[in-house]
């Protein structure tokens, strides 16, 4: 193993581009659209901030688990107890299960969108992808994935920022966006969803272990992290900047995969006869791109969390998880195999989950606080994770900052669903 000084830069931001591609989603990117069409590009300070706020989680868990060698799911059972580690797995089967469902339905919208087949070509190519993300997994392994994941933010980075270079913003008021301001009227609300809906929620505790499959074991690999982090979250807040762009220069109208769709055929009729066609069908590759990398990467991450769950709760004798574990294998099969079948009940079948959704909204935006309250205290404890790489004064109010962010969130959200 190479000294971390002299890796090489891509073999150092390899797992921070597959952060990326996994926490980007029809939603995110849609949120990015949706917030750029009714406030204009004065916000883009918030998807900056959003990628900073999850920069610090993610780099509080990466150092906590270099430090201690344990994974921070290792450390909530060792210091929160049992109780803790059967809260988050209740929670874990649930947000694994709908989030499922809505990344096989988005990669269906996005796929039919660049080629029909016949009327009923939404099922397969819903199932037919979720088939497709874990026999990926099955056959190569973490390095296959993460090359995957690597092309996928490549097609994504390229195509939404072209496409938000084409639409020609203006350059002095995108300027101007980076200064925090909070528009008039539903400006409050907007800002919100755009810092809460960059990077992820429960992906984020993936980091953890696909830095171990890339063998960065111990302290020495901490600022490693960091860069690599830094890289990935650049990559982030720049696909939220052009949607951002891209929404305020282009009606849009619908939401997840279905905006998308919308925002490609409204950039067809944005840009001249010659350019509009390749624009919509090369835009249409990229939310394609980042819709199946989230879904991979589900499929790929979390039966990790899932066998980690395992191990702690049944004292398995094994050290570490990996792909290989039983645990992870039944857990990936199952997830493709539960949200395939669910996709199928609401497609073929009409059966409706919006009560159940209306709660995992709930529980993914509670899930951030959670891991901000966690962090507090894990990496504050001097005798839990040593003097030297304790959180500092900055980090801890960041991370105060957090909770009280998304405790609003949720409580607004608890207000909107149930109110």
């Amino acid at each position: 193993m190479n000294e971390p000084s002299k890796l090489p830069l891509m073999t150092i931001i390899g797992p921070g581009l597959v952060v990326a591609a996994t926490g980007v989603g029809a939603g995110d990117l849609a949120t990015g659209a949706l917030a750029g069409s009714n406030l204009g590009i004065a916000v883009v300070w918030a998807v900056v901030v959003g990628a900073i706020m999850k920069w610090i989680l993610t780099e509080g868990l990466a150092r906590w688990q270099l430090a201690t060698n344990t994974t921070l799911l290792e450390g909530v059972a060792k210091h929160f107890g049992i109780v803790a580690q059967l809260l988050f797995l209740a929670y874990l089967i649930l947000w694994s299960f709908f989030v499922g469902v809505a990344l096989v339905s988005a990669c269906a919208a996005t796929a039919r969108a660049i080629y029909s087949w016949h009327e009923h070509d939404l099922i397969f190519y819903g199932v037919g992808q979720a088939a497709i993300a874990v026999g990926l997994v099955k056959l190569g392994g973490y390095r296959l994935f993460e090359k995957l994941m690597s092309v996928c933010i490549g097609v994504m980075f390229v195509t939404v920022i072209v496409a938000a270079v084409a639409v020609q913003p203006s350059w002095s008021d995108l300027l101007f966006g980076f200064v925090p301001s909070i528009p008039q009227g539903d400006g409050l609300g907007w800002t919100v969803a755009l810092i809460g809906g960059v990077g992820g929620t429960a992906t984020i505790l993936c980091y953890g272990y696909w830095i171990q499959e890339k063998d960065r074991h111990g302290p020495e690999f901490v600022r490693i992290c960091r860069i690599d982090l830094a890289a990935g979250y650049a990559m982030t807040a720049s696909f939220g900047i052009g949607m951002v762009i891209l929404g305020s220069r282009v009606d849009v109208e619908g939401k997840g995969a279905v905006l998308l769709v919308n925002l490609a055929q409204a950039l067809r009729a944005e840009l001249s006869d010659g350019v509009g066609g390749w624009a919509a069908w090369f835009f249409l590759i990229g939310a394609w791109g980042a819709v199946f990398s989230s879904l991979l990467g589900c499929c790929q991450s979390v039966p990790y969390i899932f066998a980690d769950c395992w191990r702690l709760l049944f004292r398995s004798s094994e050290s570490k998880v990996d792909t290989t574990s039983k645990p992870y294998q039944f857990y990936m099969y199952a997830l493709a195999i539960v949200s395939s079948f669910a996709y199928w009940l609401k497609e073929v079948q009409g059966i409706s989950f919006a009560q159940v959704q209306k709660i995992y909204a709930i529980v993914g935006a509670a899930f951030i606080p959670i891991l901000a309250l966690a962090l507090l205290v894990m990496n504050w404890r001097v005798d839990w994770i040593g003097e030297k790489h304790r959180s500092s004064i900055f980090i801890q109010i960041v991370l105060l900052a957090t909770v009280a962010f998304f405790l609003f969130t949720v409580v607004s959200t608890i207000k909107k669903q149930f109110g």
